[in-house]
């Protein structure tokens, strides 16, 4: 069983104008999610800038989340890291507060082999019990999770149940699907390929939209996993201008300045992210009108 179907929202990390976590702010963000029918909430990965947490931070951010939610909605950890002992402390930590699943991003700078990967993902894997989801993005990290390998991982060790495929290349993920035999969940880790990995046997999304338009992330799985094909891809390709915007600029600079602009005031980022450029910001603005949500 999947650890969650539909859209799963890749939440921010609010901060104070000091840098400090805004935990009420938080807790406000968990509950707007979940009133508009998110169906999971992935804390601390890349949109809630788990790369500066300290990491009695990126705990702490996951054991208020899953004490927040309490069990309303899944909850998946973000705890990869480029180091193996890193990875398996942060992930053995978020199992103790009751995670429904972890999220475990590619080794990043060190990057490693795809037999280097499988060793890394296993060892962090074999640590817990707890579902794990791989998570493939080699714009960010310059180390790509191969097909084969993937398939392997989520064969041969059994809580890695899937992979969030964030490549954009929808070849290689066709490829990753051809080979699965069913034993790989997909989850989109683009906003703008979600109708197509559905199509592919996908589970869901892993969003940043999500953040900005819960409901409307939502119904574009909903839409699908109904029979309604058509009715998803025209929610998909609506929200193609707005997820432009959104990553206009590194993610997650534009997410948040989204989320300032309809006054949910989630502070400004950490460095070495800034705020996001006028111009860029103007371009923003202008989507979330034109889609409604501002």
């Amino acid at each position: 069983m999947a650890v969650f179907t539909g859209a799963g929202v890749a939440i921010v990390t609010p901060f104070k104008e000091n840098g400090e976590v805004n935990y009420e702010k938080f807790a406000e963000l968990i509950e707007f999610q979940i009133a508009n029918g998110t169906d999971a909430i992935i804390v601390c990965g890349t949109t809630g800038e788990s790369s500066t947490l300290t990491h009695e931070e990126h705990l702490d951010v996951i054991k208020y989340c899953v004490e927040k939610v309490a069990g309303r909605i899944p909850v998946v950890a973000g705890t990869g890291s480029n180091c193996t002992k890193t990875a398996v402390y942060l992930s053995t930590e978020a199992e103790k507060y009751g995670v429904d699943g972890l999220l475990l991003v590619t080794p990043y700078y060190n990057k490693a082999t795809q037999n280097g990967l499988f060793k890394h993902f296993k060892t962090v894997a074999d640590s817990v019990k707890v579902p794990c989801i791989l998570y493939n993005v080699p714009s960010r990290t310059g180390c790509n999770i191969a097909p084969e390998t993937a398939v392997k991982l989520c064969t041969e060790v059994e809580n890695i149940v899937g992979i969030k495929e964030a490549s954009g290349n929808i070849s290689q993920i066709v490829k990753l699907m051809a080979l699965a035999d069913g034993k790989v969940d997909l989850y989109s880790g683009n906003d703008d390929q979600i109708t197509p990995l559905l199509a592919l046997g996908g589970k869901g999304v892993i969003s940043v939209l999500s953040n900005v338009a819960p409901r409307q992330t939502h119904e574009i799985c909903e839409k699908f996993f109904s029979g309604d094909v058509a009715g998803s891809c025209a929610e998909q390709l609506r929200a193609i201008p707005l997820c432009n915007a959104l990553f206009c600029e590194v993610n997650p600079i534009p997410v948040k300045k989204a989320l300032n602009l309809m006054g949910m005031e989630v502070g400004p980022l950490h460095m070495p992210l800034t705020e996001m450029e006028e111009e860029n910001a103007a371009k923003l603005e202008k989507a979330m009108k034109e889609y409604g949500i501002l």
